[in-house]
Parts: structure tokens; C-alpha cells; sequence
């Protein structure tokens, strides 16, 4: 898988873990690759149900590892030939991404995070756009993902000042799902991941895709794309365990098909 990732399945869930503690998990192409390449692992694995992506050590991931960059950089090369394609397998996967973070979410860090479905933050997590500290501007979708979360004063308050913002500010802000103390971390994420791997997968997928078209569409357009996701839907094998499981009274047990 490479070098800078660790990658575990276990129970239906696949763990990437950026593994540059030594460098908050800073970003160089090698782990943009890795993550890419880790993500669009799991989203093919018929055994994996739900992705978890966090970091190894006290970070989540400080942004991009800045001792390889110089002024002979194209800084938009870099977006098109590493974060990018990173984003994009992000976004397609449909199987739902938790962001476990654990630590620091800095610059593209931060990035990653709001790429993902859900973001579990730990009591010690922060989050902070410090591209503006470098003159530049929030990348890797960042400006994309954010003001759909928190809208667009408070993207452009968090962009420009580029301040740091605690695990409890985050959540106010509907940033993360949920704030975990530090005792309860590693169960915590875990029962999550598995409760949602236990969920019917393609529902899931269905719903993520109806969300983002819902952003582009008219509603007449949307309702009868619509339609045709509840048709699919109906037709899965989690879809007519549910209603059997509901005449049963009992609890379903979904297989993600």
C-alpha cells in the first residue's frame, strides 16, 4: 500500500492511518498518492462497508510538509497531479468516511477532514485554515466542502483569519459530528465505524449522491432523479430485510447488498 499509511479491515471497516507522526502526517505526494490509492482500495472491497481515515501520533495531519517546498513550485501542479486526484476518489467512493481526528487538522489536514462524510473529533483536536498564514488560499476542495457546512460568512471568517478553532468550537459550529474525551477515543471511533457498517451500504451511497446533486438541481430535476434512486433502492437485498425484519419485529441485519 506504501510506506507512509497504515491500512487495516476488520469487522467491515477499512483504517488508513497517515503514518508520519514524526511530521504531524504532513502531506507530500508520496501520502497523497498512498491515501488515494488506500481509499479506492476499500470503496472496490465488497468487504468493507465503512472507511475510517485518522492519524498515527498526536496529529491528525498538519497540512503539507512544507521543507519540500521551494519558489521553483507550481503550486497548481501540485493541486492537479496530488491533493486533487486525492479529493476526487474521495468524493466518488460511495460507502460512508469517517475522519477520526485525533489531533491537529491544519491547512490541507483540515482539508481532508471536511472531505470526509462524518468528522469525530477528539477532546485534544483543533482545526485551522493556516494557508493564509503562507499567502495562500484554502485548497484540496477546502472552499468547496466548508461554507456547505457552516455557510459563507463563517468559511470566509475561518479562511482569511485563519484562526484556531478547539474540538468544542468545531462542533458548535456543526463542523464534527462528535466531540469523544480522550479515555473513550479508540472505542468510540470504533462503535461508530461499525455501527455504520452495519447499515445498508447502498442506501448510504444512494443518499450521498442525492445530497450533492440536490445542490446543483432544480427541484422538478431532483425529484425525478429522486425517483429513480428509490427505485434502485427497492431492489436491494438490505431494502426487503428491512421490511422483513419490521413485520418480524425484530432488528435487521443488513449485508450492505
Amino acid at each position: 500500500m506504501g510506506d507512509t499509511i497504515l491500512y487495516e479491515v476488520q469487522n467491515g471497516v477499512a483504517t488508513i492511518t497517515l503514518n508520519r507522526p514524526d511530521k504531524l502526517n504532513a502531506f507530500t505526494h508520496e501520502l497523497n498518492h498512498d491515501v488515494r490509492k488506500a481509499v479506492k482500495q476499500a470503496s472496490s472491497d465488497e468487504d468493507v462497508r465503512t472507511i475510517v481515515i485518522t492519524g498515527a501520533g498526536r496529529a491528525f495531519c498538519s497540512g503539507q510538509d512544507l521543507s519540500g517546498v521551494d519558489d521553483s513550485m507550481d503550486h497548481g501542479e501540485v493541486l492537479r497531479n496530488s491533493y486533487g486526484p486525492m479529493v476526487k476518489e474521495i468524493d466518488r467512493c460511495e460507502k460512508p468516511i469517517i475522519a477520526a481526528v485525533n489531533g491537529v487538522a491544519a491547512g490541507a489536514g483540515f482539508s481532508l477532514a471536511l472531505a470526509c462524510d462524518f468528522r469525530l473529533a477528539s477532546e485534544k483536536a483543533s482545526f485551522i485554515e493556516a494557508f493564509i498564514h503562507v499567502g495562500l488560499i484554502p485548497d484540496a476542495g477546502n472552499l468547496f466542502n466548508l461554507p456547505k457546512i457552516v455557510g459563507h460568512a463563517k468559511a470566509l471568517e475561518l479562511a482569511i483569519l485563519g484562526e484556531k478553532i478547539s474540538a468544542q468550537q468545531a462542533q458548535e459550529l456543526h463542523l464534527v459530528t462528535k466531540v469523544i474525551p480522550l479515555e473513550e477515543w479508540e472505542i468510540s471511533v470504533t462503535s461508530f465505524a461499525e455501527r455504520l457498517a452495519s447499515m445498508p451500504t447502498k442506501a448510504i451511497g444512494l443518499i450521498k449522491r442525492s445530497l450533492k446533486a440536490s445542490w446543483q438541481m432544480e427541484l422538478h430535476d431532483y425529484l425525478e432523479r429522486e425517483a429513480y434512486g428509490q427505485r434502485i433502492a427497492g431492489l436491494t437485498k438490505d431494502h426487503h430485510e428491512g421490511v422483513q425484519a419490521f413485520l418480524d419485529k425484530r432488528k435487521p441485519e443488513f449485508q450492505g447488498q
